[in-house]
């Protein structure tokens, strides 16, 4: 592994940060509309926000090559679960009681503050001071990067030992106390059925895990994604779409085998050289990695092919949103960061001028969800696995039922448990046999009524060897998860920038797939607006999205105003183009123009535009021809 040389063609780093023209920036984002303060005519809410047209335009680009860059190629199977969540779905995940970030008060103005971002601020002002050891340096730094991982009273200490204060009034903080960040909500009118806005899609993947699996063939592995809005109450959001209380997630659940975690497609990508940061790293040399996929598993850096397949296919997608390669890496979490359960995690960091943000999350979840939504159900979220070795000899046990006893205790209701006892698979049945040993009965959720299962209705226990061909387990996960708004955002980062010695002529340099409008149509006068509709019909004939810019403005201006936006193409309709059926087609970055005949204009811009040709290629078309003069 080699140091990586992360650097930017477009801006200079300071410690991890960009030294970028923000508010050049965000002037251009909103007086262009991408996005906007939600109900800013009330005032705003802080974070909330709303996207114009080419934000929403960008944004529904980025899901539709999601989809394809994931759901398409890779075949997987999509859902649209319900936002609102009953509270015991939530209670089975864990988010009930741990999700949470810990909070901090102003001990006199009550002013609320997220405890490890107020620790952090705090920290960075302190590594202003030249005067520092590179010994302290260091201490500062590694706390820094565990800040978010502190329990409550490692936070007070930290907060104490170092001075930290409110930072408008330098009033004390109070001791960090949890917050849950869920919505809560109630379903229906009486008030009575508790529940919340959902914080993340996965759960609805796992709770329909059994009908994904039916749908599938009952064959494992597969995946199931997910597209839709979550919901979190920030302590206090900042950094505008970095951090906001409502959001978009692009969610995918890939459930396999937890014995087997190859992939079959692992050898195409066992050759990408990614900016890795291990955990090994990130508390002493602090600096990115250079490394191929295939080392990192080989050597026990990447736990398994199917986690290093989804990080080498993230990657991918990420670079064609535009995102700059130097600015991207994927950090390890830190072994006290991690959930308990998980086998490794790894998150897909982007930098822009807010500093290393967290965009995609690629983490190895083992068993834990459906594990938990079984144990809360009781029932069971299992799959079937043939023994690679083939059919072998293992004792069963199953119950035989006391069908009389349960007929008379539960009539009508008694199909249901019936079938539940008649189907156990073994690790519930061993369970069960136990629990009833111990205590008699056992109550069981099955759908919406519950059961109570009375040692009596069974009348033993059997048990056989027998030759079986293979075993029920619980699959593990494998979940990337895709924050769109911080994609969103930082994509637009990396594409500004202004033309030379002009900080006026500012440009969106988007991916043609990614920008908000493919094409902007621009009649040189307005005599040329009558031969527009035939320009327009070829457009729509083709799916490519267009504007019209006939505004009295020169021909120079309106060039600025689609460069601003990202819009890739021109098509400039002159004095000519009714006599030699030909317009001139301008790049948006090198402003080059060529004069393209009507005829193959839909054909050059679908190759321009999908990317099966460049800006270079194109000049070889027929009957294309290269124009000297740029704007």
């Amino acid at each position: 592994m080699s140091v990586a040389s992360v650097s930017s063609p477009i801006v200079e780093k300071k410690e991890g940060k960009e030294t970028f023209p923000r508010e050049a920036f965000k002037k251009l984002t909103t007086q262009r509309f991408f996005i906007a303060p939600a109900f800013e005519l009330y005032g705003g809410v802080t974070g909330l926000y709303d996207l114009g047209p080419p934000g929403c335009a960008v944004k529904a680009n980025i899901l539709s090559l999601w989809r394809q860059w994931f759901i398409l190629t890779e075949n997987m199977l999509e859902i649209d679960s319900s936002c609102v969540t009953p509270k015991p779905v939530l209670e089975a995940s864990g988010h009930v009681a741990r999700f949470t970030d810990l909070m901090v008060k102003d001990a006199v103005t009550g002013a609320c503050y997220r405890a490890d971002h107020r620790l952090e601020e705090h920290l960075e002002t302190l590594l202003a001071d030249k005067n520092l050891t590179a010994e302290k340096i260091d201490e500062i730094k590694t706390v820094m990067a565990q800040a978010d991982a502190l329990s409550k009273e490692e936070m007070h200490e930290a907060l104490k030992k170092y001075n930290t204060k409110a930072p408008e009034t330098g009033n004390e903080l109070t001791f960090p106390e949890p917050f849950n960040l869920m919505f809560a909500t109630s379903i229906g009118p009486t008030g009575t059925v508790p529940g919340f806005l959902r914080p993340e899609t996965a759960q609805g993947i796992f709770v329909n895990f059994k009908r994904l699996l039916e749908f599938n063939g009952g064959k494992l592995p597969f995946a199931a994604a997910q597209i839709g809005q979550a919901y979190r109450n920030e302590i206090a959001p900042r950094s505008g779409l970095l951090r906001v209380r409502e959001f978009t997630l692009a969610e995918i659940e890939h459930f396999v085998n937890p014995e087997d975690k190859d992939h079959p497609k692992f050898a195409s990508i066992a050759n990408l050289e990614i900016n890795a940061f291990p955990r090994d790293v990130q508390l002493t040399t602090k600096q990115t990695v250079r490394m191929t996929i295939g080392d990192a598993v080989k050597n026990g850096v990447i736990n398994n092919q199917t986690l290093g397949y989804f990080i080498a296919r993230v990657h991918g997608f990420l670079l064609a949103c535009g995102v700059k390669a130097d600015k991207l890496r994927f950090r390890q979490h830190l072994s006290d960061e991690m959930a308990h359960y998980a086998a490794d995690c790894w998150d897909a960091e982007i930098l822009n001028s807010y500093g290393w943000t967290e965009c995609v999350g690629i983490a190895d979840r083992s068993a834990y969800d459906l594990n938990a939504h079984s144990a809360a159900t009781k029932q069971s979220l299992t799959a079937f696995v043939e023994f690679k070795e083939g059919p072998k000899m293992i004792e069963t046990i199953f119950p035989k039922l006391d069908k009389g006893k349960i007929g008379k205790a539960l009539g009508k209701k008694q199909a249901n448990l019936v079938q539940f006892l008649t189907n156990l698979d073994q690790e519930t049945a061993e369970k069960l046999e136990k629990d009833l040993q111990t205590n008699g009965s056992v109550k069981i959720t099955l759908g919406e009524e519950e059961y109570e299962v009375k040692k009596e209705y069974i009348l033993e226990w059997t048990r056989e060897k027998k030759n079986v061909s293979g075993a029920k387990i619980t699959p593990g996960v494998i979940e990337p998860s895709f924050g769109i708004g911080r994609i969103l955002y930082s994509v637009l980062e990396h594409a500004y920038w202004c033309r030379e010695n002009d900080e006026q002529r500012a440009v969106l340099s988007l991916p043609p797939t990614i920008a908000p409008v493919k094409v902007t149509l621009f009649p040189l006068q307005s005599k040329q607006n009558e031969a527009l509709p035939q320009y327009a019909n070829l457009l729509t004939d083709y799916n490519i999205s267009f504007r019209v810019d006939d505004t009295g403005a020169s021909i120079g201006k309106r060039y600025s105003r689609a460069d601003e936006i990202g819009i890739p193409f021109g098509i400039t309709v002159d004095f000519a183009s009714q006599t030699d059926k030909s317009v001139t087609l301008r790049e948006r970055d090198s402003t080059a123009q060529v004069r393209v005949p009507f005829d193959s204009l839909a054909v050059v811009l679908n190759k321009l535009i999908s990317g099966r040709a460049n800006w270079e290629q194109i000049k070889n078309e027929p009957g294309v021809e290269v124009v000297v003069a740029t704007a």
